[in-house]
């Protein structure tokens, strides 16, 4: 299995927090729906709560890059970025083998 697996770190603005979270859960729902999404999670940093995180897991390379490509991307940078306090980062990891082990 060759996963793919992306965590993105969303600065927003302290003044537009609440729209950006309502964006940033259309997004989550959106990307959710999509063929090939195990999973698709947005957290707030609880050190820096204008820090807001999106955790991505996807089964393949191509479920990752038809992600990157939908039109709900496109539409989801739009629609943030009014709310961005500065540039948003994407971590992108491909992932040759997953462990679940007991936690934290």
């Amino acid at each position: 299995m060759s996963g793919v697996v992306m965590h993105s770190e969303v600065p927003v603005d302290p003044a537009y927090r609440e729209e950006a979270m309502a964006v940033l859960a259309w997004m989550a729902r959106e990307s959710r729906a999509e063929a090939g999404v195990v999973d698709y999670r947005v957290t707030a940093d609880i050190e820096s709560p204008n820090t807001l995180r999106i955790v991505e897991e996807y089964e393949s390379e191509a479920a990752a890059d038809a992600h990157e490509s939908s039109e709900h991307l496109e539409e989801f940078v739009d629609r943030i970025d009014p709310y961005l306090a500065d540039e948003a980062v994407l971590h992108r990891f491909a992932v040759a083998e997953k462990t679940v082990l007991p936690g934290p």
